[in-house]
């Protein structure tokens, strides 16, 4: 650790103290892909998360299974640390009081044992889900936040605790990614590769000509890391990151449907009856999606990221349809592993329900 509280990280000397980092929600998809990351540039890792750490790499990472919202399992978690990435958060699926405590009070809990620990700095995984449904693109980092439903609302009541824990001296970058995916992404995702590998069209709220800016996870990974080892001049600010290209969602979709081999194409389908269908369907709790998603998918949704790209260096590699086939390909060569498993989180795939239903007339 240095004076201004960056970790650096030399794996020609070896004689030198490996950094040590801390993720939570280290079991997660995003978790996961950040630990291979870390480990491929040598530091020292260790996971926080509810789950079982249920990965090859197990042996290689201090594994705590614990909740970011008990303050014995931070406390443990938080030893001989050097910095933390906190990742871990309940998703827009959770019931509303388990976002709250977990996204809102959790983060505290996380950044105030980290401050008592003498952690210096606290990357703090944020979302443009803050930018809530915009009138206005691109989003820059400055503009209104304004969540919908209780996952927006508590990622900006988080974001608010991470700029208070800055006030305190604390190095604390807030990172708001798009959408990530790649491989071991699974969760509303796979509605899509599922029809596209059974041989279904699929529907598009809208005509698809939106353009709909997606980040594949190796990219927000670099980001991570840059927000870790820069000086804290550079990296103690709000980033948005997402694709420098992506089309319309119409073409990358389409691209996904194209890999898949059998002929079938994106059907757009008339946006307010749509929305209003799938506003029924969540009421009755019989489908995937929620309002933020369904609400969005048929508008423009994109951030500028000319800030990460001038004051951290970043520089996304993948397109959205880079990011799309790379996590599509994956799942066609594990679809087998989650045949009978369905859940909330991205680490498994969201139960269909009335869409599953809907499948068949495609």
């Amino acid at each position: 650790m240095t004076e201004t509280g960056t970790i650096t990280q030399t794996q020609e000397q070896p004689e030198r103290r490996r950094a040590k980092v801390l993720v939570t929600g280290g079991a997660g998809f995003l978790g996961i892909n950040l630990i291979r990351y870390l480990d491929a540039k040598g530091y020292r890792l260790a996971s926080l998360d509810l789950v079982e750490f249920a990965y090859p790499e197990r042996g290689r990472v201090e594994v705590i299974m614990g909740d970011i919202r008990d303050e014995a399992a931070v406390e443990l978690a938080m030893q001989g640390v050097d910095a933390v990435v906190h990742a871990a958060a309940a998703l827009p699926l959770y019931p509303p009081h388990e976002i709250y405590t977990t996204d809102v009070e959790g983060t505290r809990m996380v950044l105030e044992v980290a401050r008592q620990h003498g952690v210096e700095r606290v990357v703090h995984i944020s979302s443009t889900a803050v930018y809530g449904i915009p009138d206005h693109h691109p989003l820059v980092e400055t503009d209104r936040l304004q969540g919908v439903g209780p996952y927006g609302q508590a990622k900006i009541q988080a974001e608010m605790i991470a700029l208070e824990y800055r006030a305190k001296g604390m190095v604390v970058p807030i990172i708001r990614p798009k959408s990530f995916v790649g491989p071991e992404r699974l969760g509303v995702f796979t509605v899509l590769y599922d029809w596209a590998l059974d041989g279904r069209n699929f529907p598009l709220i809208g005509n698809g000509r939106n353009r709909y800016q997606l980040l594949d996870v190796e990219d927000l990974c670099e980001a991570i890391w840059l927000c870790l080892t820069l000086p804290a001049d550079r990296a103690n600010d709000t980033f948005n990151v997402g694709a420098a290209e992506f089309a319309t969602m119409r073409e990358d979709y389409q691209a996904v449907l194209d890999a898949a081999g059998h002929g079938k194409r994106v059907v757009p389908f008339p946006a307010a009856p749509a929305i209003w269908g799938l506003r029924l369907l969540e009421a009755l709790r019989v489908s995937p999606l929620y309002k933020w998603v369904y609400e969005t998918a048929a508008k423009d949704s994109f951030v500028s990221i000319d800030k990460a790209r001038q004051q951290l260096g970043w520089q996304p590699k993948h397109s959205n349809r880079d990011a799309l086939l790379r996590n599509f390909a994956w799942y066609r060569a594990n679809r087998e592993r989650f045949a009978a498993e369905t859940g909330i989180s991205h680490r498994v795939p969201w139960k269909q329900g009335a869409l599953g239903l809907l499948k068949r007339a495609f």
